[in-house]
């Protein structure tokens, strides 16, 4: 099938379509209903001119920065845990510690 011209469209707008009796009816009682709820059903006023708004200085300023509460207490390493750092199968890094002579006898013999 070849491309025809756009007039040749089968999608067509509706046409207006004319509030029948029970249609109106119906919207009027709809509407009815609608303001027994409290529903304000008249248009909403659009504002021409912008809003002003008055912006009011902060007393707190930018340059003060507030504390996040109790500063956690810092892990210091002694140096006295662990003996040395061996390297095991493809670069791994093991640490040796003081109490355990035998993981750096292993590490040596190159076993997990």
């Amino acid at each position: 099938m070849s491309l025809m011209p756009a007039y040749f469209s089968s999608v067509r707008s509706s046409p207006k379509k004319t509030k029948s009796k029970a249609n109106a009816k119906a919207q009027a009682e709809h509407e009815e209903w609608l303001r027994k709820k409290g529903v304000d059903l008249r248009p909403k006023k659009r504002y021409t001119e912008p809003l002003k708004i008055e912006y009011k200085r902060d007393t707190m300023t930018s340059d003060k920065i507030p504390g996040n509460g109790s500063k956690r207490e810092a892990n210091v390493y002694t140096g006295d845990e662990i003996s040395g750092i061996a390297t095991m199968h493809k670069s791994n890094a093991v640490p040796i510690r003081r109490d355990n002579k035998q993981a750096a006898i292993d590490v040596a013999s190159m076993r997990r």
